[in-house]
């Protein structure tokens, strides 16, 4: 299988001014445009968590998205820690 097909698995904790600015939001948009499974939610912590499965491809360019995040967003910081794919449900989800 070829690295843009394989099925990975991304966690992000996202900091900077990432609450109250859209940003689950227009993450559900992005990860939807690229045909990505999984959800994002705000932590008490004011950081923002996503995780995302898919293809390999789709999936780095979800992360180069949320490094800038939506206009209003100040992205400061992105922590990623990859893993194999889990099977997610399709869709995704604002928690």
């Amino acid at each position: 299988m070829s690295p843009s097909t394989d099925q990975t698995r991304l966690r992000l904790l996202i900091s900077g001014r990432v609450q109250g600015v859209f940003f689950r939001a227009a993450a559900a948009r992005e990860a939807q445009g690229l045909g990505l499974r999984g959800w994002a939610r705000n932590l008490a912590d004011g950081r923002v968590e996503i995780e995302v499965e898919g293809r390999g491809g789709e999936v780095r360019m979800f992360l180069a998205w949320a490094h800038q995040g939506p206009p209003a967003a100040r992205v400061d910081a992105v922590e990623e820690r990859w893993s194999e794919a889990a099977g997610m449900a399709a869709g995704f989800v604002v928690r």
